[in-house]
């Protein structure tokens, strides 16, 4: 056995040791939360549906949910259990440092008036996209898109582009891990025809998604990228078909989204 292998069994064996099963338990029963049960429920979960969600016991689940509950993680009425608003806190932790702030506000605040359409900035995270910043153009119909929204990558316009940043080896794994699903008619589930629009993206540099979400929605993607160049969010306009063409979205909203993209870099510091 190499001395280069050894000090990876060493690592890997003190990983575990440190490893505090409680901590992850009590991590699992707040991801629980954003389970589709709990959005079918409103964000309210019985101490029967955390013990299901998390496969722990009704004793396990009970003891880490009134715990969260006591360092105001949690909430209860004594039936249902909910998240509370500090968890907001944990949240700006995670934006600091992409430098998500007042500053990347106004940059697509100025971007939707010259669009007159929503824009968002999102990141990959496992099998979806996760919005981290949008702005939203008040209308009557609105898409109740937020911070913190989850949407597949695979057809999604900021997730296209995300996806094309990675090497053939990490996005043949994540495929590999998370299959293509239809989602419209117009989905692309054909993994042949999937690898040709990445590749396509990569050579013109943003994503187009002509109603594979959701019939009715085009949206356009380009990437947010560091001084050396590497992808670090994507930034999307989004539209109706009734309103823009995927012809309007290359000619009238793809130069608003490289400028405003330049200046979210500049911004985010990175």
């Amino acid at each position: 056995m190499s001395a280069k292998h050894e000090d990876a069994e060493a690592g890997s064996d003190l990983r575990r040791s440190d490893f505090v099963s409680a901590v992850g338990r009590a991590m699992s029963v707040l991801e629980c939360f954003t389970s589709d049960e709990a959005i079918r429920q409103r964000g309210r979960l019985t101490l029967t549906d955390a013990a299901k969600l998390t496969d722990l016991s009704r004793g396990t689940a009970r003891r880490l949910l009134l715990t969260l509950a006591e360092i105001h993680y949690v909430d209860t009425d004594g039936k249902f259990f909910w998240l509370t608003p500090k968890l907001v806190n944990l949240s700006r932790g995670f934006l600091m440092p992409l430098g998500v702030g007042e500053g990347s506000a106004a940059i697509l605040k100025e971007l939707t008036g010259k669009l007159d359409e929503s824009a968002s900035v999102g990141i990959l995270d496992g099998e979806d996209i996760v919005y981290i910043e949008r702005v939203e153009v008040r209308r009557i119909y609105s898409s109740r898109i937020v911070n913190g929204t989850r949407l597949p990558a695979a057809c999604s316009s900021i997730g296209r582009v995300l996806l094309a940043s990675l090497s053939d080896s990490d996005l043949h794994n994540w495929m590999r891990s998370y299959p293509l699903r239809r989602l419209t008619e117009k989905t692309i589930t054909d993994p042949d025809a999937f690898w040709d629009e990445i590749r396509a993206i990569r050579i013109r540099g943003y994503a187009i998604i002509d109603e594979e979400l959701e019939i009715g929605i085009r949206s356009i993607a380009v990437p947010i990228q560091s001084p050396n160049g590497r992808t670090m969010a994507a930034l999307n306009g989004s539209t109706i078909s009734a309103r823009h063409s995927v012809e309007d979205l290359r000619e009238a909203f793809l130069p608003e989204l490289l400028d405003a993209s330049r200046k979210l870099s500049g911004t985010m510091g990175w």
